[in-house]
């Protein structure tokens, strides 16, 4: 079915669904302060990201409102206090139902262990027909999802992660072989409010959940060990910690906007007998490459266990 000024129902509505709503408005309303242009990059062009294109039937695809669903009255009510006229609040399965209903796209943002119980729920999978589903479930498959619901829905998966609260995120995006073109980029214009927003086959999906999604972890035990090492050698722990963070900051920018591999900055920093090659050696020594990319791989591994038994 055509969006046109679609409403959108965000089933489980926590941190990230917070983060989506916020998001777009302020994309609508031109109050976003993100630092660098939001890029959407596609499949077929897999080591390039393009600007998106096609801006004539940009207002068909604002968003009319939100609906905001969660489990409980109590969460309702702190919702409520959270979002405030920004979207309209309902709880309960009576909610979920309502909320779907009345909704032309449907994101699902629940914990991926009740997707099915969400999805399967009385009215829900009728409320669901001839309408746009987007989930953010990790490690709940198209198919799965696809089973769930009826097969006039259209199913798209996402894996954003948690630097889309400030608008510096990274989500991939992932879709059914029956998604039409508007639905795609609908998704895309969502999500790429907060922050870069790349399209992949669904068969990289537990690659990003390791990389992008767990990722931000990862990057603050590093980011943390070097201000350790700062204040080891006398560095205030506040200053070591800014320190550290603006240089991971600065280094992954100088990535993305000059589009420079990793290796030619970390050459241009590595002078013959400095400090730098100094460093580089002993982290060598620690064997922080494979340490790293293990770390990766053991993620992914994990990360392909999430959806099973949910069928």
């Amino acid at each position: 079915m055509p969006l046109n000024k679609p409403t959108i129902c965000v089933l489980g509505c926590g941190t990230m669904g917070i983060a989506i709503i916020r998001g777009t408005l302020d994309s609508i309303t031109g109050s976003a302060s993100v630092q660098s242009s939001p890029k959407i990059a596609h499949a077929t062009a897999v080591n390039s990201t393009v600007e998106n294109e096609g801006e004539e039937d940009d207002d068909l695809l604002r968003p009319a409102g939100f609906i905001a669903c969660v489990s409980h009255q109590e969460s309702a009510a702190k919702l409520k206090k959270t979002l405030g006229d920004q979207a309209r609040v309902l709880h309960g399965a009576a909610g979920n139902v309502q909320g779907v209903s009345e909704a032309d796209v449907i994101l699902l943002c629940t914990k991926p262990q009740v997707a099915k119980a969400v999805l399967s729920a009385p009215g829900i999978q009728e409320a669901l027909t001839d309408k746009l589903l987007v989930s953010i479930c990790a490690g709940v498959t198209i198919e799965q999802l696809q089973s769930w619901t009826t097969p006039t829905t259209t199913v798209i998966r996402a894996m954003p992660n948690t630097p889309c609260k400030i608008r510096e995120g990274m989500t991939v995006l992932s879709c059914g072989p029956n998604t039409d073109a508007q639905s795609m980029r609908f998704t895309s214009n969502i999500f790429s409010t907060l922050g870069r927003c790349r399209i992949l086959d669904e068969k990289h999906l537990d690659a990003v959940t390791a990389l992008a999604g767990s990722g931000p972890a990862f990057a603050c035990v590093m980011l943390e060990a070097l201000a350790d090492g700062g204040v080891m050698m006398g560095l205030p722990r506040d200053v070591a910690t800014e320190l550290a963070a603006q240089v991971l900051q600065g280094a992954a920018r100088m990535v993305l906007t000059t589009g420079a591999h990793p290796a030619a900055i970390k050459d241009s920093v590595t002078t013959p007998g400095g400090c730098t090659i100094a460093g580089l050696l002993t982290m060598e020594d620690g064997k922080i490459r494979s340490t790293l990319a293990r770390t990766i791989q053991e993620a992914t591994t994990v990360a392909s266990t999430l959806g099973r038994d949910k069928k």
